[in-house]
């Protein structure tokens, strides 16, 4: 019985395994039919794993396009820069000349203080890491230049090793930067390619990036190429190089003026805009908050561009377009007298400036004191639909379609008739500065509105080939004698005696101006801000009057008041003035330019020369120069190109490399405060007069959080003595 049973057992185990084995067998067999029908494992291609594991492929990057201004004078290139990277394991290492890990902390880190902008013990620590194989040093050892890679090199320090990496080059500093943009190697990819992440440099991206091409051949299993096997060459597209319609010196001379003002008056937000009406063109652009492209200083006070990007109500410059719709609809009268103060429009009060008025007075004393009374009395004459025509007509609640993305379109509540009528002196209605400027441009253009433009020409670096945007005409709300009219009437009113426009005016230039000052919706309460100073101060300028070739819009935001200007106006024309000068004298003096009779010499371009060709030409021209940097070429100059060089000036020049204290003796507090900017390290100055002494060392390595103090003395000569 017993054996009966053992024999019964074993047949079932026999019978179990040969179900498994058949089990397995009918499953390798589906598995492998799968295979070869589909080509494909755990969804990876079979062919496509073939041809990688005996096909070799080489990257052949696209050289980024340049970006540059109207006169081709550099904004942004690409060049290759390098990271610098140690290695801690001697894992990878042979003992003796043949180490390739860091072996003496101590020295090493002692002799890449004397290159990087680390100090020693901060490099110390970084290296003394047992457990770590592989470290960086951040912004610090990254973006290195091959003059500084190779003095590094010479030093022969075990374990340093260079990662070639493509590098943005944008000579110029704090220059419309977030118009320009930002571009950055994306260390995600493999290609590490640069990309557009803001500005021109993200909404160009596809013109400027260029395509990428490669070598591909087929290699044996030790993967060395096969013979008679064509290589499949597919060669890089480089980038197209962008034209822009900026004026390098312009924007260069406004990015010092708003840099001065808003240290004087520290402010939320400050925009200037500068265009040809003409074409559209934007000349010069800046905005505070910014940064500096160049050393990356103050990248994270804001990504808001805030020319498109950030809407806010206009105030009394929007009264311009008022004006000129009460023109074109014959309903403006300049000898008609209202009652100023304040006006009841169905049941809402509209209140002057000076609520209690000046009487009764005629529409043109009305424009000179911006009175609100006149402008709703204006809206009532054309009717709440009519103007509200003119408003669509000038495109407020619409993109412009610059070259720049992210824009805001704005809105234009408009159920109530207050609501209505608080459009008419630029309340309750928002905007961007750049639609402002595209429905000023009607004015200055005969009626025909302009659509502003950044991007001039593109070019074919391969072959020379130019692609021309064309200037677009984006409406015409007016018509031509009405825009003339209006100029006319703005001009009469800005030289009114009772004008509002009066800290505006320029010797020597006729213009046609408003101002304007608007509230701020505090965004927790949805209620207007109340207090001193919780506006946007603005002016709009027209210049000449007559024929304008220029459009200057200036706005601040809650500017704090000083010693240099006590008042919102006061504080805008600070920057339009100067801007609007400047840029009209200039416009004069390069038609009529004569040297000999100036007794001043012109500076010349000195970015792209050798650090020692710079001095020498510095000392041809007899002036002292102040150098910033550890490299071997220029990137950055001042005063600018083609600019008068007067006999008081000197010359700061910015080499390419780790930024480096220069010895200040003897600087102007002008030069001091130039060098500030061009390095984005702020400097504290005690004293007036010229540079005696300074609390850091020529030839110190400066760091972000590097503190400068100068100490200056009238007496220069003795200095010199």
């Amino acid at each position: 019985m017993k054996s009966s049973k053992s024999s019964k057992n074993r047949k079932i185990i026999v019978i179990i395994v040969l179900l498994l084995t058949l089990a397995v067998y009918i499953l390798f067999v589906l598995r492998f039919s799968y295979i070869m029908i589909t080509s494909t494992v755990d969804g990876e291609r079979l062919d496509e794993r073939v041809e990688a594991a005996y096909t070799q492929a080489s990257h052949m990057p696209a050289k980024r396009g340049n970006i540059l201004d109207k006169n081709g004078e550099p904004i942004a290139t690409s060049s290759t820069s390098y990271k610098m990277v140690a290695i801690l394991t001697d894992e990878w290492s042979q003992s003796g000349r043949d180490s390739n890990h860091v072996e003496e902390i101590k020295h090493t880190a002692q002799v890449l203080s004397q290159y990087i902008p680390l100090d020693e013990d901060e490099i110390h620590n970084l290296l003394d890491q047992g457990d770590v194989k592989q470290v960086e040093f951040g912004l610090a050892g990254s973006d290195i230049s091959y003059e500084l890679k190779t003095k590094i090199e010479e030093e022969n320090l075990s374990g340093i090793h260079f990662e070639e990496m493509p590098a943005r080059i944008y000579p110029n500093g704090v220059f419309a930067s977030h118009l320009v943009g930002l571009a950055q190697s994306d260390t995600d990819e493999e290609e590490d390619d640069l990309e557009g992440v803001l500005g021109l440099e993200a909404s160009l991206q596809d013109i400027l990036s260029g395509e990428d091409g490669g070598i591909q051949y087929e290699k044996d299993f030790f993967g060395y190429a096969l013979p008679n096997k064509d290589a499949q060459i597919v060669e890089a597209e480089d980038g197209m190089d962008v034209y822009l319609t900026l004026d390098r010196s312009i924007q260069m001379y406004m990015e010092s003026v708003v840099t001065e003002v808003n240290k004087s008056n520290p402010s939320a937000a400050i925009t200037a805009t500068l265009m040809d009406p003409k074409t559209g063109h934007i000349l010069a652009a800046s905005q505070r908050p910014t940064f500096n492209a160049t050393t990356k200083e103050n990248m994270n006070e804001t990504w808001q561009n805030f020319h498109v990007e950030y809407t806010y109500e206009p105030g009394s410059t929007m009264k311009a377009l008022t004006l000129a719709a009460a023109i074109d609809q014959g309903v403006f009268n300049p000898d008609e007298f209202f009652e100023s103060g304040f006006y009841n429009i169905e049941g809402s009060i509209v209140n002057d400036v000076k609520p209690e008025g000046w009487g009764m007075i005629d529409y043109i004393e009305g424009i000179a004191r911006s009175s609100n009374v006149a402008f709703v009395k204006l809206f009532e004459k054309m009717g709440g639909q009519t103007w509200k025509a003119y408003l669509d007509a000038f495109q407020f609640g619409q993109k412009t379609g610059v070259s720049l993305p992210n824009e805001n379109a704005g809105s234009n509540p408009y159920s109530t008739t207050i609501q209505q009528a608080n459009t008419a002196f630029g309340q309750g209605i928002t905007v961007t500065p750049m639609q402002m400027m595209q429905a000023f441009s009607a004015l200055a253009n005969g009626g025909k509105m302009m659509q502003p433009q950044l991007v001039d020409k593109i070019v074919d670096p391969a072959d020379g080939q130019e692609t021309h945007y064309e200037s677009k005409v984006a409406g015409q709300p007016v018509s031509a004698e009405t825009a003339q009219q209006t100029l006319d009437y703005l001009t009469e009113a800005t030289y009114n005696p009772n004008s509002t426009t009066g800290i505006f005016h320029l010797d020597g230039y006729e213009l046609a101006l408003k101002t304007g000052t608007s509230e701020i919706v505090d965004p927790e309460t949805g209620q207007y801000m109340t207090g001193p100073n919780e506006n946007i101060y603005s002016a709009v300028g027209f210049a000449p009057a007559k024929d304008p070739k220029y459009l200057l819009y200036v706005t601040v935001q809650q500017p704090e008041m000083s010693s240099e200007a006590s008042y919102g106006a006061q504080v805008v024309s600070n920057i339009f003035n100067p801007i609007m000068k400047w840029t009209l004298d200039r416009s004069e003096v390069s038609q009529q330019l004569d040297i000999e009779n100036s007794g001043e010499e012109i500076m010349p371009q000195m970015t792209g020369l050798s650090v020692e060709e710079a001095h020498q030409m510095s000392q041809e021209l007899g002036k002292e120069v102040f150098m910033i940097g550890t490299g071997s070429r220029v990137v950055q100059q001042y005063p600018i190109k083609e600019t008068d060089l007067t006999n008081h000036e000197n010359i700061i020049l910015m080499a390419n490399g780790a930024m480096s204290m220069p010895d200040l003796k003897n600087a102007s507090k002008s030069d001091v405060l130039k060098v500030s900017e061009l390095t984005g390290i702020q400097f504290n100055i005690n004293g007036s007069g010229y540079v005696e002494s300074q609390s850091i060392e020529p030839g110190t390595l400066l760091k972000e959080d590097t503190k400068v103090t100068v100490n200056l003395s009238q007496d220069r000569q003795a200095e010199e003595e």
